[in-house]
């Protein structure tokens, strides 16, 4: 299994802030990246047990499902997650600063047909894709969220 991580900070902004931007789903497509739109919910997300299933755009991950295994307001959420290539988790974690908050993305995954080939081309292209895929949903959640609690005038 390989890993991913992103992280950022955000200056002047409480947890409850940031987590009822992430957990909405009606917003995701202005942020997770490659995200075209969500197909179906299952559950009371974000709580444990529930189901999404969203479409890439095209040329992107396809249709994706996310089953929530854990779930803690405030603190977080880990996804059981797969795609036509990857299965694994994704965990976000929250967390105060001493002026704002800190949002943590883990993406833990596996390659669904490995070929001898795949631990090189893991090491240096698609970790580092998955990484990239995480810092750009992190800043395109920054720039929605900075949006959404200073709107223009």
């Amino acid at each position: 299994m390989s890993r991913a991580r992103a992280s950022i900070d955000l200056p002047e902004v409480r947890i409850s802030q940031v987590e009822a931007l992430w957990y909405d789903r009606a917003r995701w497509q202005g942020f997770v990246d490659g995200l075209h739109h969500v197909e179906l919910v299952e559950g009371a997300y974000p709580e444990s047990g529930a189901r999404v299933v969203w479409a890439s755009h095209p040329g992107g991950r396809g249709r994706v499902i996310e089953r929530v295994i854990s779930y803690e307001p405030r603190v977080g959420q880990t996804l059981a997650m797969e795609d036509e290539r990857t299965t694994g988790t994704q965990s976000v974690a929250f967390s105060a600063l001493e002026d704002g908050a800190r949002v943590a993305l883990e993406l833990d995954y596996a390659i669904r047909s490995p070929t001898p080939m795949t631990a090189l081309s893991d090491f240096f292209f698609i970790r580092r894709a998955q990484t990239d895929s995480l810092r750009r949903t992190l800043l395109r959640f920054a720039r929605e969220l900075h949006d959404e609690l200073h709107p223009p005038l």
